[in-house]
Formats: C-alpha cells, structure tokens, sequence
C-alpha cells in the first residue's frame, strides 16, 4: 500500500507551520470529531488539523471495526468541505500496534518545517502516563487536552506544555452512531452527510 499524507504547501514565511495531530480510529468518524478539530484549530492557533487514522492492531481484532481502507475513505469524505482539516495515513505504514510516539517521531521527519502539537481527550489524558514513551512525548511536543464531562481534569495538575481546550461540544460517539445504524435509525444528523450516505449504501455496520 502507497503511503498518502496530508499535502502539506511550501509557507511564504520562515515561522514552521502549525498542525494539530489527533488520532484515533473514527469508527467512524462524526460530527462531534469535526468539531472538536475545529474547536482545536482555533483555540491553539493551528494551521491545520491532522486525523491520523489507526490501523487495527492484528493483535487485537474487533470485529465492530471497519477494515482500514473504509474508515480512511470515510474520514476523507467527511473532511473535504472543511477548511484546515486533514487526513493522514501515516499510521498504515508503521510498525503496529502503533504508538504515537513513533508516529509523532516520523511526522517530524517528514515535515521538518511543521510543528505538531498532540491532540486528545480526557479520557486518553487520564491514561497518559502508560502510553509508550509518554515522557519524551511530554519532552518534544506540546499537548492540548479537551476535558470530557466524565473526565475532570485540574489544570493546577498539567505539566508544562500541556493546555486545556474549553468548548462546548457536540455529545456524539462512535459508539451511538453504529448502535443508531444497527437499529435502523437516521443518522444525519450525527455524521456529515457524504458519510451517513456511505454508510447507508454500502449496509456498513449492519449486523452480520
């Protein structure tokens, strides 16, 4: 497979470009995905924000997962029409499982001229600490973290270099879409329109 990362266009100015990068396995990917990125985008003055789509890891197969390729194809589609977002598969040619440590790692080998700053939930934050060389992460890479409802966080607790993102968001999960899509429901309003199309045209996460 031919490793496709987001086009990236030369800058008019010596100051690197500024990207967001925020993983995960959007299964699928929704409309609250989008506008945490674009709550992101602004709140950290980001040139762009990366979805990084995750492979499944062969260790761990779950068969709610779509295969890789469909989850890429649909993360495309719902970021055409939104200006400073992306899509990255840089994952897909990495060593899996994947940590992002190395994908951070190759990104900045990539784009020498970009800065990247993690992007990611409360939930994953509460974790951090096991992630797969979290220091150096913390060490290299500014991190910004959006604190979920179920997920507190105390801002006096964050080492340097990590923010909070304060925004009101959309309540939707991946989860809430496939079980809407399994009983048959419309689900419009929860994914952009190209993907609930998708969705419903290729039975995606119909019962087997």
């Amino acid at each position: 497979m031919s490793q496709q990362t987001a086009t990236v266009p030369p800058r008019k100015s010596h100051a690197p470009r500024r990207v967001g990068i925020y993983g995960g396995s959007f299964n699928p990917i929704h409309n609250g995905h989008l506008a945490l990125a674009e709550a992101f985008l602004k709140a950290c003055a980001l040139d762009e924000v990366w979805f990084v789509v995750s492979p499944q890891n062969p260790f761990k197969a779950d068969s709610r997962l779509l295969d890789d390729d469909t989850r890429l194809r649909l993360t495309r589609m719902a970021v055409e029409q939104r200006p400073g977002l992306r899509v990255s598969d840089v994952e897909f040619g990495l060593p899996r499982p994947s940590y992002m440590w190395n994908t951070l790692q190759k990104l900045s080998h990539d784009h020498p001229d970009t800065s990247f700053t993690l992007l990611i939930g409360g939930d994953n934050w509460a974790s951090f600490d096991r992630w797969h060389r979290a220091a150096d992460i913390l060490s290299h890479y500014p991190v910004a973290v959006y604190p979920r409802p179920d997920s507190p966080i105390s801002e006096q607790s964050l080492p340097k270099g990590v923010t909070l993102l304060r925004a009101e968001l959309l309540d939707i999960s991946s989860t809430a879409v496939r079980q809407a899509v399994a009983r048959g429901e419309d689900i419009d309003h929860m994914v952009p329109k190209p993907v609930a199309e998708a969705i419903r045209n290729e039975h995606l996460y119909k019962a087997k």
